[in-house]
């Protein structure tokens, strides 16, 4: 099998691993309170999971 004749530097491993987080995250809507939070997480905002109350602070300032 071929194999490269020089070592790749460390800056062209840099630049070719560079591209891997260019894509925005996908995110879901919320259906209780409508607002955008990632998918798989508590929403941020009113602190609701698969319809449950997991986080209590997020829901006590709004």
């Amino acid at each position: 099998m071929p194999l490269p004749k020089r070592k790749k530097s460390i800056s062209k491993k840099g630049m070719r691993c560079s591209h891997y987080h260019l894509h925005l995250p996908n995110l879901s809507v919320c259906p209780n309170c409508r607002e955008p939070h990632l998918p798989h997480h508590a929403c941020p905002h009113c602190g609701f999971y698969k319809g449950r109350l997991v986080i209590p602070q997020a829901a006590e300032q709004k």
